[in-house]
């Protein structure tokens, strides 16, 4: 490639000799000052102590070797930062993403507060949903509040289902009837997996909240109290009902029932056909390609958020 004497002239007045001279920062220690640092640090009276507590110690005795972080710097470069405290040594966990592909292969649970006339009492739902197919497979009103009584609303969603809970994972938050040792020592000996909420997190088991959101928003939704336990019992019956049967935003429309009996595929697919003869027919009316119906395949519970129990 040629160029013109001007074009040189011009990179040279420009940027001139690019070259560096040795890397070297003029408040960098010496090797003499950070041998002597790391040979404090390893002596007799420093070596268990952390970089942060040995330069106070240090400045207790009116010496100066170097700053907290070069400290940290150097034991590092020479291996010596380890874990030397009679604590576990921390671990990094593999991270749990609960995905589901099928129905009966994840549900989460959570207990909800239903309003009665008696103050500063409420009844309490048990619900449990299909992460899957979005369906609720099992629920009950109750007085209490206990790991004893979710127990056998478990039992009786495995029944319907016709599972007996091998492989199936169950998630919930870390509320003591999630934890408890009666219900915990069930799911165990069920073979169910159970999983749970990280702490302090409250957006790791949306679809449960989200259905409970749903149920108290619906404008069936009772504007006063309960009157009775059975009262409430017959609303959530009704709800469970018509929640089951009522197409879903997040299925594509679908119902929870046709997505858990495995009916979606062929509704979507039907649909598409409607979509392709229409635009078929008036292909002027359309400007961009008909609409997908896509199938939502991966039911993600929260991507990352949840641990292991066992």
């Amino acid at each position: 490639m040629d160029l013109c004497v001007r074009t040189l002239q011009r990179w040279k007045k420009s940027f001139g000799d690019g070259r560096r001279g040795p890397n070297k920062h003029a408040r960098k220690l010496s090797i003499e000052e950070r041998a002597q640092a790391v040979k404090v640090a390893c002596s007799e009276g420093f070596y268990d102590l952390a970089p942060a507590r040995l330069v106070a110690k240090l400045a207790d005795q009116g010496t100066y070797l170097a700053s907290e972080s070069t400290l940290y710097r150097l034991l590092r470069e020479q291996n010596l930062l380890t874990h030397r405290s009679r604590a576990k040594k921390p671990e990094k966990r593999e991270k749990v993403e609960t995905i589901a592909t099928r129905p009966k292969e994840v549900w989460v649970w959570d207990i909800t507060n239903l309003r009665s006339y008696t103050p500063g009492y409420s009844y309490k739902l048990y619900m449990i949903e299909d992460l899957y197919s979005r369906k609720i497979v099992g629920w009950d009103v109750l007085q209490s509040e206990t790991d004893g009584d979710a127990v056998p609303v478990l039992k009786q969603a495995l029944q319907s289902e016709g599972i007996t809970g091998v492989d199936l994972r169950f998630h919930a938050d870390n509320g003591n009837p999630m934890r408890g040792a009666h219900m915990l020592s069930t799911i165990l000996s069920l073979g169910i997996k159970p999983s749970f909420s990280r702490p302090s997190v409250s957006n790791d088991n949306p679809h449960i909240e989200s259905l409970f959101r749903t149920m108290k928003y619906t404008p069936a939704y009772p504007t006063k109290p309960f009157s009775s336990l059975e009262a409430a019992k017959k609303w959530v019956r009704d709800f469970v009902a018509w929640y089951n049967s009522s197409m879903h935003s997040g299925l594509s429309y679908v119902t929870p029932n046709q997505r858990h009996e495995g009916l979606d595929q062929v509704i979507l697919e039907s649909r598409r056909t409607v979509y392709q003869a229409a635009q078929q027919k008036n292909p002027i009316r359309w400007t961009t390609k008909h609409r997908a119906w896509p199938q939502p395949v991966l039911a993600k519970l929260n991507p990352y958020g949840t641990r292991m129990v066992c």
